[in-house]
């Protein structure tokens, strides 16, 4: 200390601290005087434990019990008694842990992703339900489509004046028999629509043996697959922007579904068309692809920089929500 003192003296108080690594707060703290441990003074206006037990007792009283801090300090204010503002009261409660909601509010349910894997044809089909704009405002035609997931072939579909579950159900029923689906064999998804949803397709997918999901509630993604054929259909260049009539509707799908199932290369299954792929083409399309692409790289192999090219291979096995390590943390 002296040694700062003297400092200050010839130097300033500034210069002395900088030299020293100090800073000057700490050097103005060292020169008052210390008088032991500094303990807070309580404050006058502070409650008495009695008259917090008081207030407490007030706020467990019965006819409090589903009222506000607020609406009791006006209650008891009508009755001519003050005990606290109502600011008080809140921090009484929280000191014991009673600051909380009292009302029964609706808790919504946790909807686990279904997790469904596809390996093969004809074992999980995804159908959903959009509008198409009819020829006036407020006027729709609904398209039902069925898809088969690890093909993208369209296996069902049909354009509708009306949502019903009779006719979706009838459409399930039609496509399950062309395709031959067993019993046990095959899992619809589907997302929470009424049509969806309703007993006359549940039971008749019970009746058929076939299992049925359907998405979380709010969650499109769920979905996927046919969500993107929906978008493939509304942004073909000829998409017309609405359709004259039911009929104009299904004549301008029949050619599209054609076109979709047997000639679209789907880049989803490695450019192969889903006809292809639905009706266990795979392998020799991808033979021929190679053939084509082996000629290629004996004529002239300076073109291919990573060597020799290789057919691209359809995914084996097709997802929807597949198993995350998050995801099987929360299901243990």
């Amino acid at each position: 200390m002296k040694a700062v003192r003297t400092a200050s003296i010839e130097l300033g108080v500034a210069p002395a601290c900088a030299a020293l690594g100090v800073s000057r707060a700490s050097y103005y703290r060292w020169l008052r005087p210390r008088h032991g441990p500094h303990r807070p003074r309580p404050s006058p206006r502070r409650l008495g434990d009695a008259e917090r037990a008081q207030i407490l007792d007030a706020l467990h009283e019965e006819r409090f019990a589903d009222r506000s801090p607020g609406q009791v300090v006006a209650a008891l204010l009508d009755e001519g008694q003050f005990l606290c503002s109502e600011r008080t009261m809140y921090r009484i409660l929280e000191s014991h842990e009673e600051v909380r909601e009292r009302r029964n509010q609706l808790r919504h349910p946790h909807y686990a992703a279904p997790e469904l894997l596809a390996e093969c044809p004809n074992t999980l089909w995804s159908w959903d339900i959009t509008k198409l704009l009819g020829p006036a405002k407020w006027n729709y035609f609904h398209l039902y489509v069925i898809l088969d997931v690890i093909s993208r072939y369209v296996v069902g579909w049909m354009v509708a004046e009306r949502e019903s579950a009779q006719l979706a159900d009838k459409l399930i029923e039609h496509t399950c028999q062309r395709q031959k689906i067993a019993p046990g064999q095959l899992t619809i998804h589907a997302d929470r629509g009424s049509s969806m949803t309703s007993k006359l397709v549940a039971h008749l997918l019970a009746d058929l043996g076939v299992t049925k999901t359907h998405s979380r509630p709010h969650v499109s993604n769920d979905n996927p697959f046919s969500e993107s054929q929906f978008k493939t259909l509304k942004y073909m260049p000829s998409f017309p922007e609405r359709f004259g009539s039911i009929q104009d509707a299904r004549a301008f799908l029949l050619k599209f579904f054609d076109y979709y199932n047997n000639h679209h290369y789907h880049s989803g299954i490695a450019m192969m068309t889903p006809s292809q792929i639905h009706h266990g083409l795979e392998s020799a399309v991808r033979a021929a692809r190679q053939t084509a692409l082996d000629n290629a790289y004996q004529l002239h192999p300076e073109r291919f920089v990573r060597g020799a090219p290789i057919a691209a291979k359809a995914p084996a096995a097709v997802w929807i929500n597949p198993p995350t390590l998050s995801n099987a943390t929360v299901h243990k």
